[in-house]
């Protein structure tokens, strides 16, 4: 798995690709550990590129978003593809995750107070 992470004004998007599994979470882990801060931007998880996901991911995703609001930041994914987007509807997460069809309409919500943390 790879993420890299691009600023686009008050927004921190970290690119994902590969699969989030339990050997290469951590990686993603130490990623939002590093945006998700007091103060700093709105984090976006481009999930585009990633295939497949188990349960040690959707945990580093909910620790993710667990943080943003202990922090008061912004925090979504986007570009759900089918499994990733059927994993976390079998756990009911899909509820709880602000969560976008693709960057625009994610760069474009993640500041309103509707769009939820």
């Amino acid at each position: 798995m790879k993420v890299q992470v691009r600023n686009l004004d008050k927004v921190s998007i970290l690119d994902c690709s590969g699969d989030v599994d339990l050997y290469s979470s951590p990686r993603l882990r130490e990623s939002l550990l590093a945006e998700i801060r007091p103060g700093g931007p709105s984090v976006l998880v481009s999930m585009s590129g990633v295939a497949y996901i188990d349960s040690s991911g959707i945990a580093t995703l909910v620790e993710g978003l667990q943080l943003s609001r202990q922090t008061q930041t912004r925090f979504g994914l986007f570009g759900l593809r089918p499994n990733a987007r059927s994993v976390l509807e079998l756990a009911r997460l899909h509820k709880v995750f602000a969560i976008f069809e693709n960057e625009t309409e994610a760069v474009e919500n993640i500041g309103s107070t509707s769009s939820g943390i």
